[in-house]
């Protein structure tokens, strides 16, 4: 199966070296311009986001080391070695931002990873030799946890998640996957820990807490007084953040249906991607409803529609509102980002869709620190009645706290199982 598993991977090379977004780093790709650098860690983070997961991990690693590494930290002539690999050009420039201010703590390499050609990996394993792998959330790479397996490094899956979908995936070759498993698998909740463990029996599964708690910053910026100014004194301002193109058809009927029923509201429409603001433009004029865009910088009166076509002031504009829907939750599309509201104190509305999100935990919608809707008529429901009586920003901003509080420590527990592995390399 490994074999079969290569023969793809080289087919698809032709196809992948036309990939304009590959063409970035290609020679780290194929190892055309020599293996990856030795290094004593290393730490495979997909894209953006993992990048960022693996970075919080590092920032506590060092002190928590066991004494056994101690010299190794002991100056910048000899740091711990980290390399980093990443599948994107954005996650390249998160690490690469992280080399810089981790410094001289350890040495972080950042680097694209190798496409996952079974041999290819045996020579870069072999050539970095490092102490242990760290795979962050989904990845779970053939050619690298085989090469592991051969050269009997550990393998570390961290802040862990699986789909019933990937495990019924995965077990359609359970014997392949069972013979590449993972030393340990940390994972963000009992039911992906179970799955795990399911795919791999013998390994060493756990859980711990989502490392995305402990970058979790509920800390609200000040509105421009300029937007303030924008907003007419004592209208209720509903905000409709982060729509994707998918959903503006909902979205257009949302915000048509509550200005029917609070005609003295304020709309503040924010596009996901400044490219559709014209679109929207279009959507608007067509269905006949007057708007004004935030770009006029001009007061509005009650009633009235913004359509903001101002990059980077959706935080802000989250201070100023009674309520808000946050987008990309109306269709099939994972969601967007519905913590942010609660750092000013605002309770969300999102769609039914937040798979981006899970890691939350149903427990926020519980509490009613977020409000879920099955479609776009019952998100207005939710928002008219936040908007009749909106809970008081303190006490939310207070519980959001709490909430997230209670639910940090996973990069500590990452780092516990990473020196632990360190200790024994």
């Amino acid at each position: 199966m490994l074999a079969v598993y290569g023969l793809a991977w080289r087919a698809a090379l032709p196809a992948l070296g036309r990939n304009k977004r590959l063409r970035a780093g290609w020679e780290q790709r194929v190892l055309s311009g020599g293996p990856p650098p030795r290094a004593d860690l290393w730490i495979q983070a997909a894209s953006g986001g993992e990048a960022y997961l693996a970075r919080e991990l590092l920032s506590r690693l060092p002190d928590m080391l066991p004494n056994m590494l101690a010299d190794k930290l002991a100056g910048a002539e000899n740091p711990l070695t980290v390399l980093v690999t990443t599948f994107t050009t954005q996650g390249l420039e998160v690490l690469s931002q992280a080399a810089q201010d981790l410094a001289p703590r350890l040495r972080l390499l950042p680097a694209y990873v190798p496409f996952d050609l079974p041999g290819r990996m045996e020579r870069a394993l072999a050539a970095v030799s490092p102490r242990a792998v760290v795979l962050l959330e989904t990845e779970l790479w053939p050619g690298l946890m085989a090469a592991c397996r051969r050269q009997k490094v550990p393998v570390l899956v961290l802040n862990a998640r699986m789909t019933d979908k990937s495990l019924g995936g995965y077990l359609r070759m359970p014997g392949f996957w069972r013979a590449l498993f993972p030393t340990r698998a940390l994972a963000v909740s009992e039911a992906d820990a179970a799955r795990f463990a399911k795919l791999f029996p013998d390994s060493r599964v756990g859980v711990m807490q989502n490392i995305k708690f402990d970058r979790l910053r509920l800390e609200p910026s000040p509105p421009k007084a300029e937007l303030a100014e924008l907003l007419p004194p004592g209208a209720p301002f509903i905000v409709l953040g982060s729509v994707r193109r998918q959903e503006e058809e909902q979205v257009l009927a949302l915000a048509l249906s509550l200005l029917e029923r609070r005609p003295e509201t304020v709309i503040g429409l924010f596009p996901r991607h400044m490219e559709r603001v014209e679109a929207w433009a279009k959507l608007l004029i067509r269905a006949g409803r007057p708007f004004a865009r935030r770009s006029a910088g001009e007061a509005v009166r009650p009633g009235s529609l913004i359509l903001w076509d101002a990059f980077g002031e959706l935080g802000q504009a989250f201070g100023l509102a009674t309520t808000c829907f946050v987008g990309g939750s109306l269709a099939d599309l994972g969601g967007q980002n519905f913590l942010e509201p609660l750092a000013h104190g605002v309770v969300p509305v999102i769609g039914p869709y937040w798979s981006n999100f899970a890691w939350v935990g149903e427990e926020i919608f519980e509490a009613g620190l977020a409000r879920r809707a099955s479609g776009w008529e019952s998100v207005r429901d939710a928002l008219l009645a936040l908007t009749a009586a909106p809970p008081d920003r303190e006490t939310v901003r207070a519980r959001a706290q709490i909430y997230a509080d209670c639910r940090r420590g996973g990069a500590v527990a990452a780092c516990q199982a990473v020196a632990e592995c360190l200790n024994c390399g």
